[in-house]
């Protein structure tokens, strides 16, 4: 293997088979500390996946229709457990050699010998997180908006108002020390995400019943370049839903030796992912067919006539999903939280010592401000970050963890393994740069609606 950057080995150290012997990486000490059992693990990467975003399936097929849009979330489904469970081994192969990987952007460095790699991942990894933190307190914001309007139709708030009390929340769940103190969090997240879902199911089911719901209609456009332009898009929104970017930091929480526990928490993870996904998917494409609107949420309370579903029913929906959303929140700003106390705490003295309980209460709480600053300035920040994901997590969750199998386990070019990696790469090195250029020419043909501290969320 070539010769590693100096700063490689340094960030190589610092895991936390180590920690003690390296006192400075405070961000492995604190954020980073690795207690977790193989359930923990699948709480934290089923919070990281599974989310709001399952109410865009229906959509998805909308674009592509019943049998390639079933097939693709099925590819997309198995593709990524290959992926995790490749990266997975990866972790476990370093660690078996003395190097156990904490972080993204070391285990790439690391393994592909460049140092532009390591900022590579650095900065998408930074971009995506802080993207999805401020998407959350902005889908967290509509949600109480959606309740108070209903609740106060002519009421005085607006959403930046809904903006700054999730914020405030944020500021103080934030306080949670390590990523490990996430976990029953997390386990509650599992729970919000299966009964909203349910939920949801059995409103399209009803409302797909109900005689006042739309003509089933699931052609797709007549036009070629559409029809192309919309299946691309689709796929675009099922990687995107099955990205997380984050696994080698979740696999960090776990008590060494890590070695076989994250194949289990994969496995919790997909269960979940399985009944979610497909339920969404399937009833929300049926009750609506071609006219499901990007949130099928939105198609079950349309803007005129009556809602399709119980009022009951999408109340507690919009709240399951407003509470998970804190939890989501959460978990992509741990990243942000370990580079920063990295080089702000103090190692060798307590977690919640003053030295280190006072920089971590100032930078956590700049940092859920900066994010919540953000989401009022930027409501139509959906249309932004959907640029940011094709850019983001399809090389960092498609592509990266095939290149990085292939490079430390090197498996021989004889074998189909070597072969399907290569194949699998190039595919979603497809879809990626197609998908970013369907996510921008949304972002443009959508700009005559953008206003800074809009009271509506565009996108």
């Amino acid at each position: 293997m070539s010769e590693k950057p100096p700063y490689v080995s340094l960030h190589v150290e610092q895991s936390p088979s180590n920690a003690k012997s390296n006192p400075a990486d405070a961000g492995a000490a604190f954020v980073l500390e690795s207690k977790g059992t193989w359930y923990h693990a699948g709480f934290h990467l089923t919070t990281a996946i599974v989310g709001p975003t399952v109410l865009a399936l229906p959509y998805a097929l909308r674009g592509m229709g019943w049998g390639p849009g079933l097939f693709s979330l099925t590819v997309a489904f198995f593709v990524t457990y290959y992926n995790y469970m490749l990266m997975s081994k990866v972790l476990d192969h370093c660690e078996s050699k003395g190097r156990r990987h904490i972080r993204f952007r070391e285990l790439a460095a690391d393994i592909l010998g460049s140092g532009w790699m390591y900022y590579f991942v650095v900065t998408v990894q930074a971009t995506i997180n802080t993207g999805v933190s401020i998407g959350s307190i902005l889908l967290a914001g509509d949600c109480l908006e959606i309740m108070y309007t209903d609740l106060y139709p002519d009421g005085p708030l607006k959403l930046y108002h809904f903006i700054i009390i999730v914020t405030v929340v944020l500021i103080l769940l934030s306080q949670l020390p390590s990523f490990h103190s996430l976990r029953y969090i997390n386990l509650a997240s599992l729970v919000l995400c299966l009964a909203y879902t349910l939920l949801v199911v059995i409103g399209c089911i009803r409302a797909g019943a109900s005689r006042d719901a739309p003509p089933k209609d699931y052609s797709l456009s007549s036009s070629k370049f559409n029809r192309a332009f919309d299946a691309f898009s689709s796929i675009s929104i099922l990687a995107s839903v099955f990205g997380n970017g984050i696994l080698p930091e979740i696999q960090a929480t776990l008590a060494p030796p890590a070695a076989g526990k994250m194949e289990k928490g994969l496995r919790l993870c997909y269960i979940v992912i399985f009944f979610t996904f497909y339920s969404a998917a399937i009833s929300g494409y049926w009750a609506f067919g071609n006219q499901v609107n990007s949130n099928v949420l939105k198609s079950l309370m349309p803007d005129s006539g009556p809602s399709l579903a119980p009022t009951w029913l999408l109340g507690l929906v919009v709240i399951f999903v407003l509470l998970q959303l804190f939890a989501i929140g959460l978990i992509y700003s741990q990243v942000a939280y370990e580079i920063m106390e990295k080089n702000s705490s103090d190692s060798t003295q307590g977690m919640f010592s003053k030295r280190n309980l006072i920089p971590r209460l100032i930078l956590r709480t700049l940092y859920v401000i900066f994010c919540g600053f953000m989401a009022a300035m930027l409501p139509f920040f959906g249309d932004i970050i959907s640029v940011v994901g094709a850019l983001g997590f399809i090389p960092l969750d498609f592509i990266l963890p095939l290149l990085l199998y292939n490079m430390a386990l090197r498996p021989s070019k004889t074998k189909a393994i070597y072969w399907v990696n290569i194949v699998i790469m190039v595919t979603f090195t497809g879809v990626g740069i197609i998908g970013a250029y369907s996510s921008v020419r949304k972002l443009v043909l959508d700009a005559n609606q953008f206003k800074l501290f809009s009271n509506d969320v565009v996108g």
